[in-house]
């Protein structure tokens, strides 16, 4: 896929991999529209890249925010062609020590961000993408959707749901829309501020953003990044250690 001169709606762009994702595609030649909940950041994100990045407050975690969204983006961006669901929210839970009351509300935001609006933002312009000759839905999951961890048990659950959501969407644009791509990029521990402070042997951002952007071009349907390529072949070979290493990482 040439992605010079397309538009990619790119969410959580204002941080980490997504901040990355808007900077290089800006640089090979795209526009971007920026999803974001801080408008401040997405004002100083559109402002380092002047006319080449719209941006675009959403709270992903209001169904009905979303929902609006997703009527409203395509009209007002019509050559919008790639959309890249790369926001996530990663909340560390024991649910052994912490109030299960106070957990419920945090949980549920957590699982509208990571998995009810990457659905509802894949297929609500799946109708739009296809439109197009060549059109990409991307999703950015992670090697805990292989593999969970003890200390993060929802949103390893929503990344694999989404990579699960991804294979069976894939399935049906390979019978109906073909030049529809839907590509499942899976991350390993990734430099940004949701790892701040914990893991070793970290990528950056600007290497997870250039790998993903490198398969989107490459047409792929799994991008594979870093570590993930070992996890990938450890799952075949023997699962139960690799359920081991990534326990406790």
């Amino acid at each position: 896929m040439n992605l010079t001169g397309t538009t990619a709606l790119v969410t959580g762009a204002t941080r980490g991999i997504g901040r990355e994702l808007t900077r290089q595609l800006v640089a090979g030649g795209a526009r971007v529209v920026a999803v974001g909940r801080d408008r401040d950041h997405l004002t100083s994100l559109a402002a380092e890249h002047g006319d080449l990045v719209h941006a675009w407050p959403v709270d992903l975690a209001d169904p009905a925010a979303v929902d609006t969204f997703v009527r409203d983006v395509a009209e007002r961006h019509p050559d919008i062609s790639v959309v890249i669901n790369n926001a996530g929210v990663q909340t560390l839970t024991d649910f052994f020590a912490d109030d299960p009351t106070a957990l419920r509300p945090v949980l549920r935001r957590e699982i509208a961000v990571n998995l009810d609006a990457v659905v509802a933002l894949a297929t609500g312009l799946l109708p739009h993408l296809r439109r197009h000759p060549s059109a990409a839905i991307v999703t950015i999951t992670s090697g805990l959707a292989l593999a969970p961890k003890r200390s993060a048990p929802v949103y390893c659950a929503t990344k694999a749901a989404v990579r699960t959501f991804s294979r069976a969407l894939r399935y049906q644009c390979q019978d109906s829309a073909p030049h529809v791509r839907v590509i499942d990029a899976v991350m390993p521990l990734v430099d940004t501020d949701m790892t701040l402070g914990r893991g070793s042997g970290k990528i950056s951002a600007a290497d997870a953003a250039a790998a993903v952007i490198a398969g989107i071009r490459r047409d792929s349907d799994e991008i594979h990044i870093g570590k993930v390529r070992l996890l990938r072949t450890l799952m075949r070979l023997s699962p139960r250690l690799a359920y081991r290493v990534l326990r406790n990482s």
